[in-house]
């Protein structure tokens, strides 16, 4: 009996640390929820952003700037509408239809943005006047300004993380 009590204990215990530790690495925002006060951008506690490892300024000639490099790293759809709908929840959004958001990463893929990360990606509305499609125009400038030379890839990832929507303006681009 003493040895029950004991394992319970243990069990209690083990699983009050595991509950702190997701606690701890960022899912209690998702378990709390999404504000949409951030719109056009994400929530930035459940959405700050995310790197991949493998892009950096010395590796662009490798990675981002050669054609095609991002659809190597691109996750399936499979992967990103599931996240779409538990994310979508999150945020509380009342139109739940997945066909009117794109689960769109924060830091984009053609910047080095982290391809799986649940920090990276997010149901960006498909509708009102600042969409995924002028992200997708941002983000584009902002490649081919890394790929140039013009701005420093860490000054691009920075800027666009921070608000997409000054990205440009804030890098001298616009």
């Amino acid at each position: 009996m003493r040895a029950m009590r004991r394992l319970t204990a243990t069990s209690t215990s083990l699983g009050l640390a595991v509950a702190g530790l997701i606690l701890g690495t960022g899912s209690a925002a998702h378990a709390s929820g999404c504000s949409q006060d951030y719109l056009p951008l994400p929530d930035p506690v459940c959405q700050p952003g995310a790197y991949n490892p493998d892009v950096t300024q010395d590796t662009i000639g490798s990675t981002i700037c050669v054609s095609g490099w991002t659809s190597t790293v691109r996750p399936s759809t499979s992967y990103t509408n599931a996240l779409k709908v538990q994310q979508i929840a999150a945020y509380g959004y009342e139109d739940t239809s997945t066909a009117d958001y794109e689960e769109d990463h924060l830091v984009p893929l053609e910047l080095g943005g982290a391809p799986k990360s649940a920090e990276n990606l997010w149901p960006e509305p498909r509708y009102g006047d600042t969409t995924a499609a002028n992200k997708d125009t941002v983000e584009n400038k902002l490649k081919k300004a890394v790929c140039n030379g013009t701005v420093g890839l860490d000054d691009a990832r920075e800027a666009v993380a921070s608000d997409w929507t000054t990205a440009l303006s804030s890098l001298g681009l616009s």
